[in-house]
């Protein structure tokens, strides 16, 4: 037999309070950054949004246009096309680039129009990040949609 200390009540004691306060300090700390990069709301209330979530994709499905997202030499690249593979011009583009899981880092970049594609110069490090992106057609309708887009080293 090991010639030890023995266990008491006293051990076993600070044993049981360690384990629970390494356990609830992890998740003091895990739930302070949960909240302090909770990025916010996408919609003020769900129930109105989902109302008019039917209209607003049959008017999208109907225009007929595709995006295509690109991204090198610090510029980023937005493509439309219609059902046809034509280039479509939208009367109205409004773009954000950012991470998913913050909107610290987001940027609003500013598009030139030339040969069909939109061109902007955006400096992007690497990893994922996401175009949040809404364009107009001529009669109003909203084109909407979220790309993501990964960026290599």
């Amino acid at each position: 037999m090991s010639e030890g200390r023995p266990l008491t009540g006293r051990k076993v004691l600070l044993i049981i309070l360690a384990f629970f306060g390494v356990i609830i300090t992890v998740n003091l700390v895990l739930a302070f950054n949960a909240i302090r990069t909770f990025p916010g709301l996408e919609v003020k209330n769900s129930y109105v949004a989902s109302q008019q979530f039917d209209a607003l994709r049959e008017a999208q499905i109907g225009l007929g246009w595709r995006l295509a997202v690109d991204y090198g030499d610090g510029e980023l690249m937005l493509r439309f096309v219609d059902a046809a593979g034509q280039p479509v011009q939208p009367a109205k583009l409004e773009a954000t680039v950012g991470r998913a899981t913050e909107r610290r880092s987001d940027v609003t970049p500013v598009f030139e129009y030339s040969d069909g594609i939109f061109k902007a110069p955006l400096d992007l490090a690497p990893g994922i990040w996401e175009v949040r992106l809404k364009a107009y057609s001529d009669d109003g309708t909203l084109f909407r949609q979220t790309r993501e887009l990964f960026v290599k080293e």
